[in-house]
């Protein structure tokens, strides 16, 4: 078998191109020297998360925003059962987000912000397409557990 130069340039120069996309954040984030962080929260591409018709993507790492986690959700048609070991801020971006809290629902529409204690038993829960931002302190909740 016989590789030509050319095919050797080409592989190389397509790996280079797959690795350089891949280094690219998912969605538009500026981060100003002064700590200061900008994201546009349209060009965010939520992940699969543990179940169909839930996804999320987190958009600031412990490295950028130490105290606080924010991230993008997306609830399909579904409902989600979580306990909250931390302190959580929701603010619906689309459709409508209910969160069920020992048989009473607490609803929020696009603009509304929903605030959620630490502790707390609950379902997410949208009868059709919800999109919403979640803030929660401490950021590294996941560490606590």
């Amino acid at each position: 078998m016989n590789i030509s130069e050319s095919l050797i340039r080409d592989i190389v120069l397509q790996v280079l191109e797959q690795t350089k996309n891949s280094s690219k954040p998912a969605f538009e984030k500026h981060v100003d020297p002064s700590g200061i962080i900008g994201i546009k929260t349209s060009t965010v591409k939520c992940e699969p998360f543990e179940q169909e018709g839930v996804a999320l993507k987190d958009i600031v790492s412990l490295e950028e925003a130490p105290r606080m986690g924010a991230g993008i959700m997306e609830l399909d048609h579904t409902s989600f059962e979580w306990t909250l070991t931390y302190d959580e801020y929701d603010m619906v971006i689309e459709g409508t987000l209910e969160i069920e809290i020992d048989g009473r629902i607490i609803s929020g529409g696009p603009g509304d912000i929903i605030y959620i204690p630490k502790g707390s038993h609950i379902h997410f829960q949208s009868s059709g397409f919800t999109r919403y931002a979640y803030f929660v302190y401490p950021a590294n909740w996941q560490e606590l557990n």
